[in-house]
């Protein structure tokens, strides 16, 4: 087959670095375009709005939308609209109405709408699903802290309504604990810290149960220096379950099971062709609902300010 056409929208640090890596290696896509307010990249045609790229070049095929959340919607109901297949980072939206919305123009359209999270197919995830299927967990504690200097320098979005805060990566923990666990989970309670001169959240403390009374807790925080935290831990009848470094390895009662090497995004864009070729789409809003559901349930505690 042909490759797919594919335009990219928001030209930043995630696009750079794991978005176009990934497209230079896949045969199926060839890119061919990009609109971004600020970035460019090389070697194709470069456009300031997404407006201009779709009526200037109509071989676009796909749209691959690497912009926050907040102006998510926009660009991707101009993009279906137009007879694209649309790839959305994650979160895939500000809300889960609007995404909704989006996958309701996608299926009257017949176009293929892929709301991504990356953290599912690091190399261990898979195989932490299959031990969870096959045996009894009685508890599960995730620990998601980061430094948001460094992962996140300079961006303001992400500290603005709608941003998500500490949810922007501890998103990543809920799409892997939605994906990993045997039936799905709900939020019973939630406290939310909010520093005093930012619209989101800088840490979270969360309790889950599910219809059988599961013991489920998460720990978010961007205030962390130093080595990183991003561990799920549970206690099973068949020993202790530990999916560390973000889903990079997996061990039970203290023996390395599984690792391979990271490639999260090489795989999102294998997952985006083949659904693209089957002509069906690709939405679990699981994640992003617990998020609106922390909101929701969440008590807020005042911090001090944050400053970059």
């Amino acid at each position: 087959m042909s490759p797919i056409h594919l335009a990219i929208v928001g030209v930043g640090k995630i696009a750079r670095d794991q978005h176009l890596p990934s497209i230079a290696k896949n045969p199926d896509f060839k890119l061919v375009a990009a609109a971004s307010r600020h970035g460019t990249v090389d070697g194709i045609d470069n456009f300031k709005s997404i407006d201009e790229m779709l009526e200037k070049v109509p071989a676009i095929q796909a749209v691959s939308l690497c912009m926050p959340p907040q102006n998510r919607y926009e660009a991707a109901h101009k993009a279906l609209s137009a007879g694209k297949h649309v790839f959305m980072e994650k979160p895939p939206g500000a809300t889960l109405s609007e995404v909704a919305d989006l996958e309701a123009l996608a299926d009257a359209k017949g176009l293929s709408l892929f709301a991504s999270w990356h953290s599912r197919y690091a190399p261990a995830v898979e195989a932490a699903k299959a031990f969870l299927d096959s045996t009894i967990i009685r508890s599960m504690k995730v620990v998601w802290k980061e430094d948001v200097r460094h992962w996140h320098p300079n961006q303001e979005w992400i500290w603005q309504a709608g941003g998500l805060g500490v949810f922007d990566p501890g998103i990543n923990a809920l799409s892997i604990v939605t994906h990993i666990l045997p039936r799905p989970v709900f939020i019973t309670k939630a406290t939310l810290e909010f520093p005093e001169n930012r619209d989101a959240p800088i840490a979270a403390g969360i309790t889950f149960t599910d219809a059988h009374g599961l013991d489920l807790t998460a720990e978010f925080d961007w205030r962390q220096t130093g080595k990183q935290s991003w561990d799920i831990v549970a206690a099973t009848d068949d020993g202790e379950m530990v999916l560390s470094e973000g889903g990079a390895k997996l061990s039970i009662d203290g023996v390395l099971k599984h690792e391979e090497p990271e490639q999260e995004y090489p795989m999102l864009y294998k997952r985006f062709a083949e659904i693209v070729q089957a002509g069906k789409s690709d939405v679990d809003l699981a994640p992003l609902r617990h998020v609106a559901d922390a909101f929701m349930l969440g008590r807020r505690k005042f911090v001090d300010a944050f400053y970059d």
